[in-house]
């Protein structure tokens, strides 16, 4: 995320870099200790299935975020979904898209987690 933020922003000592920086507890631009803390390292960890869902529009959180994510996650051989969100935003503003969202989290924890 702090990547992307540079890359957005333009240079890497920007007020988004510095936001997300001291956010994530950087102590100083460019602190690799930030990578010990990224989902996307660490998704060997992952002791259940994940869904991921994200909005193809998202301008806040880019899509790749997700997409990353589930490349670790299928390297590290855990479960996972992605569920594109097309044509949707950070806030899933369209109502069809809360609907599907909400149907895609029910159905996913009843194939994970099946009620007893």
């Amino acid at each position: 995320m702090v990547q992307w933020s540079a890359a957005q922003a333009g240079r890497r000592d920007s007020p988004v870099v510095r936001y997300w920086n001291r956010f994530m507890g950087a102590e100083r631009l460019g602190d690799r200790s930030l990578d010990d803390r990224s989902p996307a390292f660490r998704a060997a960890e992952a002791d259940a299935p994940i869904l991921l869902l994200h909005g193809w529009d998202d301008t806040v959180v880019p899509y790749d975020q997700s997409r990353i994510m589930a490349e670790a996650l299928e390297r590290a051989g855990r479960p996972y979904e992605l569920v594109r969100l097309d044509g949707e935003d950070h806030w899933l503003s369209r109502e069809a898209t809360r609907q599907r969202m909400l149907n895609e989290t029910v159905r996913f924890l009843e194939t994970h987690n099946p009620p007893r």
